[in-house]
């Protein structure tokens, strides 16, 4: 019996020994495992996630509010529940002689023109705001204005497409309306139209106008099932027509060079394939993106998004994918996507070895000395949808050229460009007119310009743009161009490089406010 106890005794430490080995083992293995993972950005882990809305930001909710009343502001139409007190019905005869009802979209900026590209991006940059946003737009009661505004918008996108290969993409000629400095509810120069069809082809603008239509019919689905259906009908057959008659706009309408030209359609048919698959889930879109990628996405080379280049918005896009659909059919094709993304990511943090040197002293993005604030709002729209991926994934972490950076610096990248914008800078003013003690006054629009009550033609009315006084009528919300790099800005009626306010510099504003008014978990899916 004491020889047999013994032997036990040496048998249970040697087991032990085993299991003790085993632990260390176990442990080290972890170790470095979290070690290989911490120089890896696609780890999950313990990372922050966000949960439901969260305690209210009110200096971003109050900008919100703002921001989406510039939208009311550049209406035309017959106005319906018009809180603006100085706007009034106008336009209510544009695209009578195509015998169309043309009388709804947005006036584009301080003019008097609907440009069908720029008002298209500016569809689609809402939609996805709502789409991403809509518990914190909710959550500041903001969400039915935002979703009125986009309704105003593609209800016109609906009535300019009557037929499958026919659009109809500008009202107003600039050559007529910009000699003159008029109201829009008093202007009486011609309205021409200009459309696109098989014989004069425009693929941007058609894929561009199928993307809003495609996101659009994602925000009515639940609210209004039948509107939602005729949206993605148009959405799907502008995709088509973009695709199989392919033609720049640029190209073969030269007269629309002078505002908005185009340089390329290779984005917009991916941007638009990008959104028809969230709509859809139909796999002959995601094939469409795969397929073409080689051809359009210039993978592994950061772009600025923009009206112009829809490039970056559509890697982010397509990264969703990947974050949140693992077992996804196709998914590995996606990775050059996902890959440019986070190099346009790695480009926008500042202390990144990879960071843009685009940017100013106080540490603002910008690129352009026309309408400057437009990619310093759009980068920040993107860091902030990214950073929120990643987040609500339990990625918590991006290497960018072997550095490590949390998925939280890009949201405080995108926190600095709102708050330069909303005041934090050395002029210490606010880009967005009304928001805070110090804006804009003498911004170049002309409804804001001139007194409500006043008669002009449209030779007279420059009178008031020639005014040292402030303008009369305070536009809400308005997102001026900005300052340039050496951060100069002179607020000047006839500074229209710095101090024209813009529809779709507004749907970048909303998008990145919505982000950044709550903290609030990432939809898993935009169906």
């Amino acid at each position: 019996m004491g020889e047999k106890s013994k032997s036990r005794g040496w048998f249970g430490w040697f087991i032990a020994l085993i299991v003790l080995a085993a632990v260390i083992l176990a442990v080290v293995y972890m170790v470095k495992s979290k070690m290989k993972k911490s120089n890896d950005d696609d780890d999950g882990g313990d990372g922050p996630v966000p949960g439901p809305p969260g305690a209210i930001d009110k200096k971003y909710a109050d900008a919100l509010k703002l921001a989406l009343q510039f939208s009311d502001i550049q209406k035309s139409g017959k106005l319906v529940n018009n809180t603006i007190s100085w706007r009034g019905d106008s336009g209510l005869k544009d695209g009578s002689e195509a015998n169309l009802d043309l009388s709804k979209g947005l006036y584009d900026a301080g003019d008097h023109i609907k440009f069908g590209f720029p008002m298209a991006f500016t569809a689609t940059v809402l939609s996805w705001s709502i789409l991403e946003y809509a518990d914190q737009m909710d959550v500041v009661n903001l969400l039915d204005p935002a979703k009125e505004s986009l309704r105003w918008t593609t209800d016109y996108f609906i009535k300019a497409h009557p037929s499958d290969n026919v659009l109809y993409i500008q009202v107003g000629d600039p050559e007529v309306d910009h000699p003159c400095w008029e109201r829009p509810e008093t202007m009486k120069g011609k309205r021409p139209l200009i459309k696109i069809d098989a014989d004069t082809p425009g693929t941007e603008v058609a894929a561009e106008t199928a993307a809003a239509m495609a996101s659009a019919s994602l925000v009515f689905k639940d609210s209004d099932p039948q509107y939602s259906a005729t949206l993605l009908k148009h959405a799907k057959q502008l995709f088509d027509f973009a695709d199989a008659k392919r033609g720049s706009y640029s190209v073969n309408i030269p007269e629309v060079q002078k505002f908005y030209n185009s340089t390329g359609y290779g984005d917009e048919l991916l941007w638009a394939a990008s959104w028809l698959y969230h709509a859809t889930e139909d796999k002959t879109y995601l094939d469409y993106v795969t397929k073409h990628g080689n051809e359009f996405a210039r993978f592994g080379n950061p772009t600025w998004f923009s009206w112009d280049d829809k490039l970056a918005g559509t890697q982010v896009l397509l990264s969703r994918l990947l974050f949140f659909k693992k077992d996804l059919s196709g998914s590995k094709a996606l990775a050059s996507y996902r890959g440019t993304a986070k190099a346009v990511m790695c480009g926008l943090l500042p202390k990144s070895p990879t960071a843009t040197t685009s940017r100013s002293n106080s540490g603002l993005v910008l690129v352009s000395d026309w309408n400057p604030l437009q990619q310093s709002v759009s980068a920040a729209f993107l860091a902030s949808l990214f950073s929120d991926y990643m987040l609500t994934s339990r990625i918590h972490k991006i290497s960018c050229n072997g550095k490590i950076f949390k998925a939280t610096e890009l949201r405080d990248f995108a926190k600095s460009q709102a708050d330069y914008i909303l005041g934090k800078n050395p002029k210490g003013m606010s880009f967005v007119v009304g928001y805070g003690d110090k804006y804009p006054e003498y911004i170049h629009h002309r409804g804001a310009s001139i007194p409500a009550d006043a008669t002009t033609g449209c030779l007279d009315g420059f009178k008031y743009f020639n005014s040292t006084k402030p303008n009369p009528n305070i536009a809400y919300g308005a997102l001026v161009g900005g300052p340039y790099l050496n951060e100069t800005f002179s607020d000047a009626r006839d500074n229209v490089r710095q101090n024209e306010p813009t529809t779709y510099n507004n749907a970048l504003l909303v998008g990145l406010l919505s982000s950044l008014v709550t903290t609030s978990s990432a939809l898993q899916s935009l169906k």
